[in-house]
């Protein structure tokens, strides 16, 4: 017989009244801890202001931890020597994934496109946010914004333990879908058609080496031609093998992702299905390969392009095509047009060697509003332009330019700084540098 002691209870009761909202203050509020709201909120914290994260998910790092990406795209230049372009947060990021043996660098659409381990990353961005002593709201949904005129002064979300009111001077709305700018009641723009997500999983108990071996374009080819057997929708896609670790991370899903809880809920069942579609598949055509190969992890539904804000300036693909440099400019990049307007396949335009596109600030900056920023997916461009700069290398681009801009501002207007001095704190962004390999 045990003598160890039963934890002791006590009866509780709610109050008949609701609870009154937890209030909660702070410099910069941060909505969504995807990459780029990761990346504000550091900064902001860096730069020695008191910062709210706050995100409807269960874990930091939004897509790029749930969603099982596995590549880190649009760190690198083009070319036969390809140089990082995206530093900020970076430099402990990479630190920290080659010190777990959970990055790998690979060649692939002229540049370098790095491999990473998810868990590896989820760890680095909790300790780089609980050691910057952010305040961190997960599992809270967005009820309501309170304006104050063109300032936003407040937010009202609901937490499984109550209500929570959040105040601040400054907002970054790395949401993905402009949920802050929408529900601020300040301008937003919708595709007319959608642009399609993807949901990736993680395969294993397959042919690592043989994996490793295969050839990407006689893929595609097979699955034209095969595709209709198997009931897939997408006919191309990619298997990344991470060299030695017995896992591979699969690409080869479109499903449609509309703004509405129960459409979400049916695409993310979609994914699955077609995931496991996409399986047979590969068992089914490669066998000495994936014979044996079985799903580890289905990832979170990947959004690509849902809503975005309406801002002072809208990127254009000739833009992007002409390698544009605003006199506004806050980041570079050279990744790809990478279009997700069908369901069969993507459309892609590769760029040259010494190619570079530009953001402007204007692009991150809702119209009628002065002390909030976008960052992220649902920054102002046409469709075109933001799938060449809506990936993680200009996603953290953009969550820098977010916090220093609005500590430029202060009590002021984001729409007014001084555009020199916000490109002078993100010079490293905008001028090569070599740092590292």
């Amino acid at each position: 017989m045990s003598d160890h002691p039963i934890p002791a209870t006590r009866r509780v009761r709610r109050d008949a009244a609701p609870a009154a909202p937890r209030r909660l203050e702070a410099d910069i509020v941060v909505l969504g801890a995807g990459i780029s709201g990761i990346s504000a909120a550091l900064e902001a914290a860096r730069l020695g202001r008191r910062v709210a994260l706050v995100d409807a998910g269960m874990q930091l790092g939004g897509q790029s931890t749930g969603s099982l990406l596995g590549t880190f795209c649009g760190f690198y230049s083009n070319g036969p020597e390809p140089y990082r372009v995206v530093y900020g947060i970076v430099d402990e990021m990479f630190a920290h994934l080659r010190k777990a043996d959970a990055f790998h660098i690979r060649r692939g659409r002229n540049t370098f496109i790095p491999l990473y381990r998810e868990q590896a990353l989820v760890r680095w961005i909790e300790q780089a946010v609980m050691g910057a002593k952010i305040d961190v709201l997960l599992g809270a949904a967005l009820l309501e914004v309170r304006r104050e005129g063109s300032r936003i002064a407040g937010l009202l979300l609901a937490t499984r333990f109550g209500p929570v009111e959040l105040r601040g001077a400054g907002f970054v709305d790395a949401s993905g879908d402009a949920a802050l700018t929408w529900a601020a009641g300040f301008e937003c723009q919708e595709p007319v058609t959608p642009i399609m997500g993807t949901l990736m999983f993680i395969l294993e108990g397959f042919d690592e080496a043989a994996a490793l071996k295969l050839d990407r374009w006689a893929m595609q080819k097979r699955l034209a031609e095969k595709g209709d057997a198997y009931g897939l929708v997408r006919r191309d896609g990619f298997v990344f093998a991470f060299p030695g670790k017995g896992q591979a991370t699969v690409n080869m899903t479109h499903v449609e992702t509309p703004l509405d809880p129960l459409g979400y809920s049916r695409a993310q069942a979609e994914g699955r299905a077609q995931a496991d579609r996409v399986v047979a598949f590969l068992r089914g055509e490669y066998p000495e390969v994936f014979a044996d190969a079985r799903v580890r992890q289905y990832g979170l539904l990947g959004i690509r392009q849902t809503r975005w804000i309406a801002a002072r300036r809208s990127l254009t693909i000739d833009e992007v095509r002409a390698g544009v440099k605003p006199a506004d400019a806050i980041l570079r990049c050279s990744w790809p047009v990478e279009l997700h307007d069908r369901a069969e396949d993507v459309h892609w335009e590769e760029f040259g060697d010494d190619h570079m596109h530009y953001l402007p600030f204007a692009s991150m900056v809702p119209r009628e509003a002065d002390n909030l920023v976008a960052a992220g997916r649902c920054i102002d461009g046409d469709a075109a332009a933001l799938s060449s700069v809506r990936v993680m290398g200009p996603c953290i681009a953009m969550g820098a330019a977010a916090a220093h801009a609005l500590d430029l501002a202060g009590a002021g207007s984001v729409q007014q700084i001084d555009i020199g001095a916000l490109q002078a704190r993100l010079a490293d962004n905008l001028t090569r540098c070599d740092r590292d390999p």
